[in-house]
């Protein structure tokens, strides 16, 4: 079992920076693709980003690419969302979540532990 755990949310100006985090408890983190979501209000809860167990491989939404990256730490047991170019639209309750494949999935059925979400809110 692993338990997720975000921070680092905050509010940000358009066009500014911010990175969120999420440490992880339980022997399978360092084996289990992570990914992060998203929901603004009002809408689903969306993917963002993902990375395999290793780091090697990752996903991003249309909407988010080239502006995120995602990355991870198992020695600390951590993976990182580094969000840069913020928008308005970025706005949202972030969500890490753990999957029980090794590789990387962008599904949200194949994430089966999540965490409590950090807020991000973006200016204009």
């Amino acid at each position: 079992q692993v338990q997720l755990a975000e921070s680092g949310g905050d509010l940000v100006q358009a066009g500014g920076s911010l990175r969120v985090s999420c440490a992880a408890s339980g022997r399978t983190f360092s084996s289990s693709c992570m990914g992060w979501f998203r929901q603004a209000p009002g809408k689903k809860r969306e993917f963002v980003a993902s990375i395999n167990w290793a780091g090697g491989s990752t996903r991003y939404a249309d909407s988010v690419k080239g502006r995120f990256t995602v990355s991870r730490d198992n020695v600390k047991n951590t993976v990182y969302l580094q969000m840069n170019s913020l928008r308005p639209e970025d706005t949202a309750v972030y969500y890490c979540a753990a999957s029980s494949v090794s590789y990387v999935v962008v599904q949200e059925s194949e994430y089966h532990y999540w965490g409590q979400g950090t807020q991000v809110t973006v200016s204009t």
